[in-house]
């Protein structure tokens, strides 16, 4: 009995440890979905699309429509089935912010495609409303989102923090 109760003990103390130790299920889908939106791969950004159905994450429409956005600029293929790809995207992207307009990190994927999308594509018109809303934002953020958004501001174009 002695030898069953200190097996639970270690069981459950292993378990409280790997809960205070590893990140959160959301917080690693969110960073590895700004690693891909970092990267220029093609394949790291559609195995995040293809993780996207089944991770923690809310609202999950807006990360896929970031992603494809993304992806888009990446494709072999015609001009014509990128920009089916990119407008879906956006499509996704831009509904989830007409469905949370105050959610500023919504504004801040925005943001990143924006400031990469090419010109022909006419999708920057809303870039100087974002970086305000991120700006305002920004002591919200969990300090694991603050820490992505100060990286990328090192590069922006748009957004500079203090």
């Amino acid at each position: 009995m002695l030898k069953m109760n200190l097996l639970f003990i270690g069981v459950w103390m292993v378990s409280i440890f790997q809960v205070f130790t590893n990140p959160q299920p959301k917080e690693n889908a969110i960073a590895e979905v700004y690693k891909a939106l970092k990267s220029d791969n093609l394949e790291n950004i559609q195995i995040q699309l293809d993780k996207l159905p089944q991770s923690a994450l809310e609202n999950k429409q807006a990360y896929e429509g970031a992603l494809m956005m993304k992806k888009s600029g990446l494709l072999k293929g015609s001009a014509k089935q990128k920009l089916a790809v990119f407008k879906s995207g956006k499509t996704k992207l831009e509904e989830s912010i007409s469905k949370y307009p105050d959610n500023a990190e919504f504004r801040f994927l925005r943001l990143i495609i924006q400031e990469n999308a090419p010109k022909v594509v006419k999708y920057n018109r809303n870039i100087d409303e974002d970086v305000e809303m991120i700006k305002k934002q920004y002591n919200h953020f969990p300090s694991y989102l603050q820490q992505i958004i100060t990286d990328f501001s090192k590069n922006s174009k748009d957004l500079k923090l203090p």
